[in-house]
Order: C-alpha cells, then structure tokens, then sequence
C-alpha cells in the first residue's frame, strides 16, 4: 500500500449531461449519415441493453457505419473540432469543480472511459489529466477498420484497467464517481464510491504531505 491518492471519474453521464460517444459521431458525420448509420445498426444498438448483442462491438460498427474505413488524420481533426466546438456544452460544472478539488490537493486524477480515446485524450489533456483508461480503436495501415483494439471499457473491464494502471502501487485511498450500471465494478474497489443519484458526494481526504 503507499500514500496515493486516486479519483477515478467515469465520463459519460458522469462529467458530462449524455452521451459524448453519439454527440461526437453526430458532430463528426453529420445528421443525415448519423441517422443512416443508426438505421443500419439498429438490431445490434437495440440488441445492447438485451443482451443480445456486444457493447463494444455495436458501437464499433455504429461508429465504421457513419464514417466508413477514415483515414487516423481525418478522424484525429474530427476529435479536435468536437473538443473545442461541442464537448463543452456537454461538460457538467460541479464536476469540474470537483476534478480540480481533487486536483489542488494532490490526488491522481484519471479518466475511466468506454467511450474512444480518440477524443478523451485530448479533452483530459485540457483538464489537466494525465492518464486515460479508455476503449482504443483500430487501425491498420492508418484507416479505421471498424472494430475496437481491446476490450470495451465497461463495466469488469473498467476496474481490470484500474488495477493494471496502478500495478503494485494501489492507492492508500480510491475514490470513483459513475452514474450507470457500467461503473459499479469500479465503485466496488473504491473506498469512497460515488453512483450519482445514490449516494452523495464523499468528503475529501488530503494526500500525505498536503495539498500540492
């Protein structure tokens, strides 16, 4: 055990109001090829939440049926732009304020995110977060294929990565914030579990030494 300190923050529905995922396609496709690749995907999109068909592999394919096989620069400067011209009317503000409380004091602060990396990295980044545990997409030779590299981050996987992340060094204390279904594996390891809606928000502890 050593003096860490560490706050895990879910993304969707968590720091921000909905899904960042569907925002970003439809910012990224536009409504007319938003809505055709969600007619060509809806037995798999409306097989999820029966269980009938896989998470991770539904919104792959969503996301392959909107945008085709792109090319990582095109994609890349799509996640620019839904950084700067639409996640922030997405972005909760007490969240934010709780990110940089964690922040002032010291704590680790990472992202734990089924959503793509792609455009989480770069939105972490302008928070000042250094570590993103995301779902990864696919290339080969530079284009999208379709499919996500490694598991989809949700649910068991989320606190698989979490542990992987910190090795050896798990932390003194954990701290997780979710909203869904998808964050109690996450929770569980916390020692100050946060499902909104459920629970209200756990003081905060100060890291050994003091705030930084």
């Amino acid at each position: 055990m050593t003096d860490r300190i560490v706050a895990a923050f879910d993304f969707d529905g968590t720091i921000t109001t909905s899904d960042s995922f569907r925002a970003f396609v439809l910012h990224a496709a536009g409504p007319a090829r938003f809505v055709l690749a969600a007619l060509r995907c809806l037995p798999s999109i409306a097989g999820v939440p029966l269980r009938l068909a896989d998470r991770g592999r539904a919104k792959a394919r969503f996301l392959f049926a909107a945008l085709g096989p792109a090319r990582f620069e095109t994609l890349d400067a799509a996640a620019d732009r839904f950084v700067r011209e639409r996640l922030p009317a997405l972005l909760r503000d007490d969240m934010l304020a709780r990110i940089r409380e964690h922040q002032a004091l010291g704590h680790e602060v990472v992202l734990v995110s089924a959503s793509p990396s792609l455009y989480l990295r770069k939105w972490a980044a302008s928070a000042g977060i250094d570590t993103v545990l995301a779902s990864e997409l696919e290339w080969r030779d530079g284009a999208y294929t379709g499919r996500l590299a490694g598991r989809n981050c949700w649910g068991p996987e989320k606190s698989a990565r979490l542990r992987a992340w910190w090795g050896e060094r798990a932390p003194r204390t954990l701290y997780a914030y979710g909203d869904s279904r998808g964050d109690r594996e996450m929770a569980a390891l916390a020692d100050h579990p946060w499902i909104r809606g459920t629970v209200p928000m756990p003081p905060m502890a100060h890291a050994a030494g003091g705030a930084m």
